[in-house]
């Protein structure tokens, strides 16, 4: 058995936002500094409760910024404004809703990852799908993490197995070596990189020499 350093690539989830009055600017700013700091492959884009019309006008600036950088949009659970917004796809975080937004996104050839999965039965059935990744790790909706350990197993698990790529979420930036040594084709930020005190673009910097040193066992 030898080792090579990770190739996984960055993803992050921006926080979860009650008030879109502030939008876009503030974040449309820390997210083009972010992704200008290193390569992110995509940004989930969790959507504050308001009208279509409104989240149209919120989306649009904050697709054309991270775009620009070659990172790509995705919204969290709202495959119907993708198209209209210029997002390039969207990520679903309950499983039951899978099918519908593969019918709605897939003959446009939009991004359709998934989440929530709870049961590694889940994991295969929304492969079978034929989603463009799982991920694993991420905040529940009371925002409560579940234990990083089950999360390196799961992902270890599916890398080894399946290849439907894998997103696994870090918790912290000092879980970032250790969910790309499982051999996860991505590993994701959220809070741990926009509450970073150095800011995101600091976190990502973090994140990428995290990514670079891991190594990754090859059979």
């Amino acid at each position: 058995m030898t080792a090579e350093h990770s190739s996984a690539r960055l993803v992050l989830v921006t926080p979860r936002v009650d008030d879109p009055s502030g939008w876009p600017g503030p974040l449309t700013e820390s997210l083009e500094k972010a992704v200008a700091a290193g390569p992110v492959d995509a940004v989930v884009l969790r959507l504050p409760k308001a009208d279509e019309r409104t989240l149209i006008k919120l989306i649009k600036p904050i697709a054309a910024a991270v775009q620009a950088h070659n990172t790509a949009l995705l919204l969290e659970d709202a495959p119907d404004l993708v198209n209209r917004s210029g997002a390039d796809g969207v990520h679903v975080s309950d499983p039951t809703k899978l099918r519908a937004a593969l019918d709605a996104l897939k003959p446009h050839d939009r991004i359709v990852g998934v989440g929530d999965l709870r049961a590694r039965h889940d994991a295969m059935e929304a492969a079978e799908e034929g989603c463009d990744y799982v991920l694993f790790g991420e905040p529940r909706l009371d925002d409560s993490l579940p234990p990083l350990s089950g999360v390196l197993e799961r992902a270890q698990w599916w890398a080894e197995v399946f290849q439907t790529p894998c997103v696994a979420f870090a918790p912290t930036l000092d879980d970032v070596a250790a969910l790309a040594a499982t051999g996860s084709e991505f590993v994701a930020l959220g809070d741990a990189a926009f509450s970073h005190p150095g800011g995101p673009a600091e976190a990502v910097r973090l994140a990428h020499e995290a990514l670079s040193a891991a190594p990754v066992a090859v059979r």
